[in-house]
């Protein structure tokens, strides 16, 4: 799922009553079955839930949360369709043999790669969560709903995690090729690239190995019509129990700030420095009067283009690091009072962000849409297109 913590969703009733029973089932806390199976705002564990309580922290948020909750399904359903079908489009165009040979088309490859399979896995949960389920308030307490909510967490955040880890490969190495000119050719070279891509799909299952023990299928057997039931949900796991909770705390700062807020630090200062550099190119250009030359006018346009996603990537991200960082310093009640109010919200943002980079480079690199025409444009018209009067290789 786009936003991790969030996709700890209700595999259960909405009712109180089966609510109250399941919490002494699973022997959970009225607080801890909240904060473990993250149910939305207008669900609730006991009656007094359902009551408006305007002295709770971001109250207001609980009915936004619930009428956008209605529509985000198929909101999430449109634009994970549209996501794949552009990140196809984006892999076809890069990989072909003009546009494939510059090392940063490598790498936006790989983003478009990563963010394709995370509309894929996607798509699945938002017909199975909001679309099937949500509009009937239906119960699941399958053993393959169970497994195939933890699936898509974990699977989910490593995807999103290897995305994270290829913009900021993205923006450093755009910061390498400006900030040394002179070493470019030997810093940026293919074999530099393709270690860098390999460890950013490497290194995020490792980052993520604290959530694969926090989180675990738990079953109990009732006797429900003279027949022995057994139901399960997804919850906190023994192991995240222990010594306080102290591994559920751990890997509450691991996603907040190794997995966000470093990287959008980084990638805050990387921006900082591309914008400036920009700007002063265009000022030095003003001062001597002078238009500059056709490769300087290309390099700016690339930086122009990455700094875009660079700064979408940003809109999407710190807000999650932020809430996750208040929640893992504020302690729980800030969690199940604000920070799931936003899950949704959140997970539309990143799904938005992943596929709005077709657009991007269509709108920004002239390169791009030339190489997409010759692929998608029908023949008959390429007669009466103008001619290409200027080849490129790559968007650098």
């Amino acid at each position: 799922m786009a936003d991790y913590l969030s996709s700890m969703y209700l595999l259960l009733s909405n009712h109180s009553e089966s609510s109250q029973k399941l919490m002494n089932w699973f022997n959970l806390t009225e607080e801890d079955f909240a904060i473990m199976m993250n149910m939305s705002s207008q669900r609730s564990v006991v009656n007094h839930t359902q009551v408006r309580d305007e002295t709770t922290p971001c109250y207001w948020l609980r009915d936004l949360s619930t009428r956008y909750r209605q529509l985000h399904g198929y909101i999430a359903l449109l634009v994970c369709v549209f996501g794949t079908i552009a990140n196809v489009l984006n892999v076809v165009v890069l990989t072909r043999k003009e546009m494939a040979a510059a090392p940063i088309n490598r790498i936006l490859t790989a983003i478009a790669v990563a963010d394709m399979h995370v509309m894929l896995d996607y798509i699945p949960f938002a017909i199975y969560m909001y679309i099937v389920r949500f509009p009937n308030d239906s119960p699941d307490f399958s053993y393959a709903g169970a497994i195939f909510t933890l699936f898509h967490m974990h699977f989910s955040q490593i995807l999103h995690t290897i995305s994270i880890c290829l913009t900021l490969t993205l923006a450093l190495w755009r910061y390498i090729a400006i900030r040394y000119p002179q070493k470019s050719q030997q810093l940026c070279s293919d074999h530099n690239c393709t270690l860098a891509i390999a460890l950013a799909f490497a290194l995020p299952p490792i980052i993520c190995i604290p959530s694969y023990l926090v989180f675990s299928v738990r079953s109990t057997t009732i006797i429900e019509e003279h027949q022995v039931v057994t139901l399960y949900i997804l919850g906190l796991s023994d192991l995240a129990r222990e010594h306080n909770e102290l591994l559920y705390n751990v890997n509450f700062w691991v996603y907040a700030v190794v997995i966000k807020l470093i990287p959008c630090v980084v990638l805050t200062i990387v921006s900082y420095y591309l914008i400036t550099m920009l700007y002063e190119v265009n000022e030095r250009r003003q001062r001597l009067k002078g238009e500059g030359s056709k490769g300087e006018k290309r390099v700016d346009r690339t930086t122009r283009m990455l700094v875009a996603v660079l700064l979408l990537f940003l809109i999407t991200e710190v807000p999650q690091g932020v809430l996750g960082l208040l929640s893992g310093t504020l302690g729980r009640q800030f969690f199940k009072n604000c920070y799931h109010q936003f899950g949704d919200m959140m997970d539309i943002l990143a799904l938005i962000n992943g596929a709005i980079n077709f657009i991007l480079y269509c709108s920004m690199s002239q390169q791009f849409r030339t190489t997409f025409s010759q692929l998608f444009k029908p023949k008959m018209l390429s007669k009466w297109a103008p001619p290409d009067t200027e080849h490129k290789t790559s968007f650098v």
